[in-house]
């Protein structure tokens, strides 16, 4: 099975074949936590949603077109899917605004956690539709064309939506930038 591609073992997966799933399961389901977890924020919801993903490949794995795009595609426009419906408006602003704990760390270390947590802070502030591509294209690696199946839309449209969001996060990383130097701790760099 380790060889087979993901569309043959979807293919197997639509017959019946419970080895097949557990395959594909084991091969993709970390990357659909990964984004779930990078466009919400929340552990908990991460998991759901890959529960529910995979659920639903096995209701219903004949949704899957390859003329659409990748399996891999498949699996996040689903997960994207789940994670839309489940966002709150009022537990992101909640989860916006806490603070980062400063621990008992060396300085060093507790700027390069202050700066871990504004990256992830201003990737969950982004709109969606902007957090989408940047989860997908910068942070999961996915090329244009996969984010583009997955997203449901035209390659341009992810080629300006990431360009307008690694703009908007370069603005809120560059806000926390100036903080730090105001309060004499230089932060590390870090790149999306």
């Amino acid at each position: 099975m380790s060889e087979a591609s993901d569309t043959e073992l979807l293919r197997r997966t639509t017959a019946g074949d419970a080895d097949a799933f557990t395959a594909l399961y084991r091969r993709r389901q970390a990357a659909v936590y990964r984004f779930a977890l990078q466009m919400s924020g929340s552990e908990e919801l991460a998991e759901d949603v890959v529960q529910e993903v995979f659920l639903a490949l096995i209701r219903d794995a004949r949704g899957y077109n390859p003329q659409r795009g990748s399996v891999a595609s498949f699996l996040y426009g689903m997960a994207r899917n789940h994670v839309l419906r489940r966002l709150d408006r009022r537990w992101l602003a909640r989860d916006e605004a806490e603070e980062p704990a400063a621990g008992d760390h060396p300085e060093s270390e507790l700027a390069r956690g202050e700066l871990i947590s504004s990256v992830r802070a201003a990737v969950l502030a982004l709109p969606v539709h902007y957090r989408e591509v940047v989860v997908l294209c910068d942070l999961e690696e996915t090329d244009y064309a996969e984010a583009a199946a997955a997203l449901g839309c035209a390659v341009g449209t992810v080629r300006s939506r990431l360009h307008r969001a690694r703009q908007m996060l370069a603005q809120r990383l560059h806000a926390f930038g100036d903080a730090h130097v105001r309060r004499g701790i230089r932060p590390a760099r870090c790149s999306i």
